[in-house]
C-alpha cells in the first residue's frame, strides 16, 4: 500500500506543486486547506506523515501540531512544518512541540522537500 501524506497547506499554487511531486514518487496524497480541515484529516485517514504550513486560514500550524500531539491516537504520526516562519524562536517551539523537522520554504527546492520526507519515513 502506498504511503500517506497529508499536506496541510492552504496556498495552492504550493500545496499542487509538491502534490504533484509526490504523486510521481508513488506517494498517495491527501491535501487539506486550513487547519480545521488538515485535522479532521488527520483523524479520518491517520497518514504516514504531515506536511504543515504554519500560517494557515482558522487555526494555525502550531494549534494544529499542539492538538495532534495531544490526541493519542495520531501524536505518533510524524509531522514536518514547512513554513514561511524563518524566526530561530519558531523554529525551535515547533521541534520542541513535537515535529521532526523544520523547513523554511525559501530554503528548500520541492525536490530537496522530497528527500527530506523520505528521510523521515525511513
Amino acid at each position: 500500500m502506498a504511503t500517506k501524506i497529508l499536506i496541510i497547506e492552504d496556498d495552492k499554487f504550493l500545496r499542487e506543486l509538491i502534490t504533484r511531486k509526490l504523486t510521481d514518487e508513488g506517494f498517495n496524497i491527501i491535501e487539506a486547506v486550513d487547519g480545521e480541515d488538515g485535522l479532521k484529516k488527520i483523524k479520518e485517514s491517520k497518514p504516514d506523515l504531515v506536511l504543515l504550513d504554519l500560517i494557515l486560514p482558522s487555526i494555525d500550524g502550531f494549534e494544529v501540531l499542539s492538538k495532534i500531539k495531544a490526541d493519542a491516537s495520531i501524536a505518533s504520526i510524524p509531522i514536518i512544518i514547512l513554513s514561511n516562519l524563518g524566526q530561530k524562536e519558531e523554529v525551535e517551539k515547533g521541534l520542541k512541540m513535537g515535529a521532526v523537522d523544520y523547513l523554511i520554504k525559501a530554503h528548500f527546492t520541492p525536490g530537496e522537500i522530497i528527500e527530506k520526507i523520505k528521510n523521515v519515513l525511513k
